[in-house]
């Protein structure tokens, strides 16, 4: 984030520098337009392996029956959906703050079946409405690369949870092999747009997700990010070679 001459904050839209108030709309733009293709495209962009990732978290997360979960930007329900399969008599709120998505996995059959113990609401993961010590959990997947002030969101989900409470992060991140890294940047910029306009007619949203990938703060810096919101314990485990990591933090 920067000033500009004018005094106003800056930040990054992928590799555009946009003003920071402008942010938060243009990337609810983006999920509005591939709302209905977004499960698609996440299994075809990783060729599955986001499921994989998924259920990694799962597991280290090692939900417990009767715990309380805000998934923020939780779109179609996915960590949702695997929480409360895990964990008998938990529920769930999914908060984003695009209604579309919302809508996408409202429809998803798991959601008939869990309707009981779900819900679902549209909020900002920067003033989320939600009182203080609210949740034993809180997750947030391939989310908070979007978020305008990653700090504040944090800030947010030690707020909300309760003391005791895990915060669980699954992002995009990056691979510490140079080489690695630029083999899996020319499929990121070369076959990911194009599978953006192929399959959901909308290339620009998809060459975005790509460069706010390469945005986001790295593994190490990005734990410190979550040591400096007050979170204890914290730490992290790369998957699939640094492709994705998960970072796991306690309000102690």
């Amino acid at each position: 984030m920067t000033a500009d001459k004018a005094g106003d904050s800056t930040t990054h839209f992928g590799f555009q520098t946009v003003p920071e108030g402008e942010k938060a709309g243009m990337v609810h733009g983006v999920f509005s337009r591939v709302a209905s293709k977004y499960d698609v495209m996440n299994d075809l962009m990783s060729m599955g392996i986001h499921r994989v990732w998924k259920d990694a978290m799962m597991d280290w997360l090692a939900p417990r029956p009767g715990q309380r979960l805000l998934d923020v930007a939780g779109g179609t329900g996915d960590v949702a959906f695997r929480f409360l399969k895990r964990a008998p008599g938990a529920t769930a709120v999914v908060c984003d703050m695009t209604e579309p998505m919302l809508i996408e996995g409202r429809k998803r059959a798991e959601a008939e079946r869990m309707a009981d113990s779900l819900d679902w609401v549209v909020g900002d993961a920067m003033a989320l409405p939600f009182p203080d010590n609210s949740f034993d959990v809180y997750t947030i997947s391939f989310g908070i690369r979007n978020v305008v002030r990653i700090p504040d969101a944090l800030k947010e989900a030690y707020r909300v949870l309760k003391p005791g409470g895990r915060l669980m992060v699954l992002e995009f991140s990056q691979i510490p092999n140079d080489l690695m890294q630029k083999a899996y940047d020319l499929y990121s910029f070369n076959v990911i747009p194009v599978m953006g306009q192929i399959v959901a007619n909308d290339r620009d949203s998809y060459q975005y997700l790509v460069e706010s990938i390469r945005k986001f703060p790295d593994q190490d810096t990005f734990l410190g990010m979550i040591r400096a919101a007050g979170f204890a314990q914290s730490k992290y485990r790369n998957l699939t070679m640094g492709i994705a990591a998960l970072h796991s933090g306690w309000k102690i």
